[in-house]
């Protein structure tokens, strides 16, 4: 049987504990959203660094040309970088070339839950694919979807996109097959009772990226199933699987 528990930051991820259990990774606004743009637009891989001197030395290590560097620090674009928000990633040539990207609080996440057995980028534009590969393929596995946060607070759409993850897991395994903790059935009711556009504009990351002219990149986060494809963190990178 499946075990499905929601974290709620990054910050309550335990890495002791992390051994044998499957993360899929959530930052909805927007660092795993843009991730899945970056990779279905072409990119190799795109390697989440912890900050911007880990993806400059990233960047340093590699031929010119062979990749392009991407991120923010607090919702700024970093200087000397390309945007970090999704709808900016059909506008660079990414194809056959990595994206070194650095976020705040995304890439972070996907770095810690890299103490897990199998680590997974979701967002809701890649729900179902990524649902029923983990659904599928480990049956017996505990799955932790871990979700960002911002900072060290909880992030409403992140729980949204959870919750979304839980339905769909419970879909594809059978609902007989799984066990919820308190954490899941809070977010799959979320999920369950509210709109994705709105759920996301509502958040206080949303209002923030809506005030900085972002609501077309906040309306393609809420897209579920966009981009159909599972995405792997593999020795540091992601990459479609």
């Amino acid at each position: 049987m499946q075990k499905i528990h929601v974290i709620a930051r990054k910050e309550d991820f335990d890495a002791a504990r992390a051994p044998g259990k499957i993360a899929v990774v959530l930052d909805i606004i927007f660092a795993t959203t843009t991730i899945i743009t970056a990779l279905q637009h072409g990119a190799r891989a795109v390697i989440p660094a912890g900050n911007q001197d880990q993806a400059c030395e990233l960047a340093a290590a590699r031929p010119d040309g062979s990749y392009v560097l991407a991120g923010e620090y607090r919702a700024e674009t970093l200087a000397g970088f390309q945007p970090y928000n999704p709808l900016a990633m059909q506008g660079l040539d990414l194809k056959g070339r990595d994206l070194i990207y650095s976020t705040t609080n995304g890439t972070v996440a996907l770095r810690a839950a890299s103490a897990c057995q199998r680590v997974f980028a979701g967002a809701l534009l890649n729900a179902s694919a990524v649902a029923r590969h983990v659904a599928q393929n480990y049956t017996e596995q505990t799955i932790l979807l871990v979700c960002a946060g911002s900072r060290g607070m909880y992030s409403l759409e992140d729980h949204y996109g959870a919750g979304c993850f839980v339905q769909l897991l419970r879909e594809y395994a059978g609902a007989e097959r799984v066990a919820l903790t308190d954490a899941a059935i809070a977010a799959l009711r979320l999920f369950e009772q509210n709109d994705a556009v709105e759920t996301l504009a509502a958040s206080r990351i949303g209002r923030r990226m809506v005030a900085k002219s972002m609501l077309a990149d906040v309306r393609y986060s809420a897209g579920i199933d966009t981009c159909p494809f599972v995405a792997e963190l593999v020795d540091g990178k992601v990459v479609r699987a």
